[in-house]
């Protein structure tokens, strides 16, 4: 085998071994150390080359971005577990509920609140089938559309700021965390929409889908059902723009006075304060949010180690290059680049997690994108926004997973009149990935609906700066002596300086 032929090996050893199903982190550190090995000893590169391992691990656990991660992780477990989404869904729902539709649009919007607190999926989509589906049962919603559209709201998470996947992806890219967030407002927010949209065709078209709910069935009104939704949404509202706006994070601020580091453990704060006022802080719900908190620190510390090692000795192997050549060959420039990125990456989601994209594939892409000249917020955006489908399609759809989980309990528990099937949470996440796919062609053919909320200065192009400058008379050309303006040459010096 030759160097030139054992990058594309490495890369499909890579794809092998992550269907195996071994944890990652370890798998991607043994194929790594084995290549690294075998390439030492068919003289690709040297021995020392290795050597700059221990200082590639240390630059990971000494990187101080990644602090934001368990911060932002702690301030949405804090968030999650005292009971906000259950404030939040009840109001909402009683709010809605009375129109075509209107427990499906109280889902929607309140799975994007949520993502902008808690960045959790797990919790979120636990929590709202807990409270909505029962409700969505009792008054006689389609299974199929309850379902989709209780696990979507929940997989939003990962495209509102403040998600740790942009955290991640800013990181590998070296972009500024407050631009990236900046950038994910637009798709966040159309993403919404579109499926707020397609609730009300559906209320037009087959209103018995999802019908309202009579107003008997309320147990606020008024001014005092407002009350309630004011006091779920704000308080927490406050919280996320203080953070996000801290860091420079929300569209049209220029500046920022902290760092994401400063701005999560900012947040973390403002979550102990927020289950203290409510009266829901108690030490159990600390002890749960804190180790939740260290057991995604540490998988996203070993993934990020792991890819370390396999990156160091795939770029050894002029790996780097085989991608940059392979993929900026196609046809079609950048948009052909993306639409064959975004179809690789949407079948890889398949089998990986989009924390092992965001560290294993992303530092491979990055770079191929920047040659063609493409914005890379605006590609790591692009890049979030496709992985929101690893959670809703088979065979690691983690989203319908939980949804499965928690349907079967509520089942047993005579939360539900019927089990629900496995083919309903299927066949009803269909629709909501088509729809998570149409926001990644409109994001590809539109990159205003990123880059339009970013504070870009003007830029230059290099290639079309014209210096116009006058050429020095020194330079050859004879002077005019009829210049009325012109100098008169230097006197010589006296004879006795000359001595």
């Amino acid at each position: 085998m030759t160097m030139e032929n054992f990058a594309p090996f490495m890369f499909g050893a890579l794809i092998l071994v992550m269907l195996i199903g071994f944890p990652v982190a370890f798998s991607l550190s043994a194929l790594g150390l084995a290549c690294g090995f075998y390439a030492i000893w068919m003289g690709w590169f040297p021995p020392e080359f290795m050597q700059a391992l221990p200082l590639n691990v240390f630059g990971i656990l000494s990187n101080d971005l990644l602090l934001a991660i368990p911060f932002f992780t702690l301030m949405g477990s804090i968030l999650e577990k005292c009971g906000l989404a259950e404030d939040m869904l009840d109001s909402m729902g009683q709010l809605f509920g009375p129109v075509r539709g209107g427990l499906g649009y109280s889902v929607i919007i309140v799975g994007f609140i949520l993502g902008a607190i808690t960045g959790t999926v797990a919790g979120q989509v636990i929590a709202m089938a807990m409270i909505s589906l029962p409700v969505m049962m009792r008054y006689g919603y389609d299974m199929r559309y309850s379902t989709g559209v209780l696990a979507a709201s929940g997989t939003i998470t990962q495209l509102v700021p403040p998600s740790l996947v942009l955290i991640v992806m800013a990181d590998q890219l070296g972009q500024p965390v407050g631009d990236m967030y900046k950038g994910a407002w637009g798709p966040s927010i159309l993403q919404v929409l579109i499926f707020a949209i397609y609730t009300f065709a559906l209320s037009r078209l087959k209103p018995h889908h999802v019908p309202g709910v009579p107003k008997a069935a309320r147990t606020l009104d008024g001014w005092a059902l407002w009350a309630k939704c004011l006091r779920g949404i704000v308080p927490s509202a406050i919280l996320i723009f203080a953070v996000l706006g801290s860091m420079g994070g929300l569209p049209g601020m220029k500046s920022a006075i902290a760092t994401p580091t400063e701005a999560g453990a900012m947040g973390a704060v403002g979550a102990f304060i927020l289950a203290a006022v409510s009266r829901r802080l108690s030490w159990p719900l600390v002890s749960q949010a804190v180790a939740g908190t260290m057991r995604i620190t540490a998988m996203v510390v070993f993934i990020l180690i792991g890819s370390r090692v396999f990156s160091l000795v795939f770029q050894g192997v002029d790996g780097g290059i085989w991608v940059e050549h392979m993929l900026s060959g196609l046809p079609g420039g950048q948009v052909g680049f993306l639409i064959a990125v975004n179809v690789f990456i949407f079948f890889l989601a398949f089998f990986l997690d989009f924390f092992e994209i965001a560290f294993i594939i992303l530092p491979l892409l990055g770079p191929v994108a920047a040659k063609l000249g493409i914005d890379p917020i605006w590609f790591g955006v692009l890049l979030c926004v496709n992985m929101q489908t690893s959670f809703m399609h088979p065979p690691f759809g983690f989203a319908l997973f939980y949804l499965r989980g928690i349907s079967d309990t509520l089942f047993k528990n005579g939360a539900l009149a019927r089990k629900v099937e496995s083919r309903d949470i299927y066949l009803g996440a269909i629709p909501w990935v088509l729809m998570q796919l149409l926001l990644v062609a409109i994001v590809i053919f539109v990159p205003e609906t990123v880059t339009s909320f970013l504070d870009r200065g003007e830029k230059i192009d290099t290639d079309k700066v014209i210096i116009d400058a006058p050429v020095p008379q020194d330079y050859g050309t004879q002077p005019d002596m009829n210049d009325p303006f012109r100098q008169a040459p230097a006197p010589d010096p006296p004879a006795s300086a000359a001595n």
